[in-house]
């Protein structure tokens, strides 16, 4: 296939606009559809299934964006942004257990140090179905867009570490209009996007953050935390005895001191794992 004229962060920069612009547009469009009204406040207290049907616009938007991209600027197939879903049953498995046993561990820690009280069981089936579905719709958008078109490019510009780091700061500022975000927040969002894109650059595929993502984001909301400072339905109900960052407060666990210490360690974990996983295929 021909190769791109661009290099790989101008590519990025050259994505910027028409990201605003389309992704934006298909939003609004999205919102109209679900019957939002479009006024900060009100996009905040938006039902589980108008915040689907936006997040179902916005990834038609993306989805189109990035093909076109990927074609025309890129000159490489759509799938290379690490979508190829052979022998990657694995990877997906480990993603969603990896992002449930953060958030049971979290819970149970929150419990045990007191710093949050259940209250109640609440399933509804229907919210449960579409916040899976949410979740769903956001790991795939964020990660094809962060971690499979903006970490890639920048893997080709610079040293893969560098480019993690950039994608990863990427992935924190992009969230700055979350509601009750704080330094702590910041701080999470940043190690998320290295946690989550370690795997990445060691394997050009998206399954396992994607999934991991989307685990991280619905066992959050099921347990009782908001996700990203968003509220949303949850399975379990509890108050916080202390709005702090331990808990996290209102932005939720990936606000919290905790939060950080998990994921420093799995950081550190996945390093070593594919590490070594990287030694033995070069002296195989």
């Amino acid at each position: 296939m021909e190769e791109s004229e661009f290099k790989g962060w101008q590519r990025i920069l050259l994505l910027i606009l028409p990201y605003i612009v389309v992704v934006g547009t298909f939003e609004v469009v999205g919102a109209i559809v679900s019957g939002q009204d479009l006024s900060f406040d009100q996009v905040q207290q938006a039902t589980t299934g108008q915040r689907v049907i936006v997040a179902v616009f916005g990834f038609v938007g993306l989805l189109i964006l990035i093909s076109v991209f990927m074609k025309y600027v890129d000159k490489k197939p759509f799938l290379d942004l690490g979508l190829h879903f052979k022998n990657n049953k694995r990877d997906i498995a480990y993603g969603v257990i990896a992002g449930l046993l953060v958030m049971l561990m979290g819970y149970g820690l929150l419990v045990l140090f007191q710093q949050l009280e259940f209250k109640k069981h609440d399933f509804i089936g229907t919210e449960f179905l579409l916040t899976m579905v949410l979740y769903l719709i956001v790991s795939f958008s964020e990660e094809i867009l962060l971690r499979g078109y903006v970490l890639r490019n920048l893997m080709e510009s610079m040293n893969n570490g560098l480019a993690l780091l950039l994608s990863a700061l990427m992935f924190s500022i992009m969230h700055s209009a979350n509601p009750n975000i704080s330094w702590v927040g910041y701080i999470d969002l940043f190690l998320a996007g290295i946690l989550i894109g370690l795997p990445y650059i060691y394997t050009k595929n998206l399954w396992f953050p994607i999934a991991f993502h989307f685990s991280w984001n619905f066992f959050q909301s099921m347990f009782g935390f908001n996700v990203s400072g968003m509220d949303s339905y949850s399975w379990i109900e509890f108050s916080l005895n202390e709005n702090n960052i331990i808990n996290g407060g209102d932005f939720g666990f990936e606000g919290s001191i905790l939060s950080i210490f998990f994921q420093v360690g799995l950081i550190i974990i996945l390093y070593f794992l594919y590490r070594q996983g990287t030694r033995k295929m070069v002296t195989q």
